[in-house]
């Protein structure tokens, strides 16, 4: 250990699994008390592996929010899943996130069978507990405590904040002594750049709803810092088809005017100061093999 470094710290990694859509950015986002993973009704939005830093007292919690884990098919969806695995190993303890309303259980029974052996402290996250009969709680948790025997169960509400602390307090008293891998005020690990696209993509995903499908990214193609503090943003939204476009832009330019303006605001509000952003829509119809797309988000290119 280096001289100087705090020798009373702790500092580990959870790694936060579950089926697509379980609540597990919204978890990670309340952990840290502030949002540094993207949310949306849609399943699978999470394709970066990013990390959360929670801090507890004098110990820091690296939080792994991880692709929701699905049967893979294209490139893409085999290097997220890869992904999620990949941030399960040697984590200090694997925290499993399940959706008590819309369970998944196609999804979710695998997933259970496969962290059965896995030998790191596994705990359940039952979340949406707010939308929830408290008996079918206790059957759930019985149910999977069964398969796999989880250390503990919480039950809590990522949206409302139930159980929250008392998780992040037993998570803190999970990790091993170690200094701190991060500054006490960085919350993620994420660039600038790609927490930029990231929120865009949220925004993509909450104006447009069903209307754009899951394939769809956004590139980052410039981010230059200005004199007066401010900075410009310049991104590229990529689509398969025509139509896609067509859907993005809106009348007259007014759809993708509206997510540039809401993405705007969200970032000035995350970074601090003033943003100008710029955003126009490429089609493209293979993205999803774009070595590039994969090297931004921090997925490994898999065959």
């Amino acid at each position: 250990m280096q001289s100087g470094q705090p020798t009373d710290q702790n500092c580990g990694l959870v790694a936060v699994l579950g089926a697509p859509n379980a609540g597990k950015s919204t978890l990670v986002n309340a952990l840290v008390g502030q949002k540094v993973a993207i949310t949306s009704a849609k399943a699978q939005t999470t394709r970066a592996r990013l990390l959360g830093i929670a801090l507890q007292d004098k110990t820091q919690i690296i939080l792994a929010d991880t692709p929701g884990i699905f049967e893979p098919k294209r490139r893409l969806d085999r290097a997220m899943v890869a992904a999620a695995w990949e941030g399960a190993q040697e984590a200090d303890a694997i925290l499993l996130v399940v959706d008590v309303v819309k369970l998944r259980r196609h999804e979710l029974l695998p997933l259970l069978e496969a962290l059965k052996a896995r030998p790191e402290r596994k705990l359940l996250a039952l979340n949406k507990v707010d939308a929830s009969p408290k008996e079918k709680l206790l059957e759930l948790a019985t149910e999977f405590t069964a398969v796999v025997p989880f250390d503990e169960v919480f039950f809590v509400s990522a949206l409302t904040g139930d159980g929250v602390p008392q998780l992040k307090a037993h998570l803190a008293s999970l990790m091993p002594p170690s200094p701190w891998h991060y500054p006490e005020d960085q919350v993620s690990d994420a660039s600038e750049r790609l927490l930029a696209c990231e929120i865009t993509r949220e925004q993509l995903y909450r104006q447009l709803h069903e209307e754009l499908p899951y394939d769809a990214a956004v590139r980052p193609e410039s981010y230059t810092p200005r004199k007066d503090g401010s900075v410009e943003i310049r991104q590229q939204i990529v689509v398969t088809r025509d139509g896609q476009k067509a859907i993005v832009l809106g009348k007259r330019g007014a759809k993708i005017r509206a997510i540039g303006e809401a993405a705007r605001k969200e970032l000035a509000e995350v970074l601090g100061h003033p943003v100008h952003l710029f955003l126009h829509v490429k089609v493209e119809e293979n993205w999803a093999e774009a070595r590039d797309i994969y090297e931004e988000i921090k997925l490994d290119w898999v065959k």
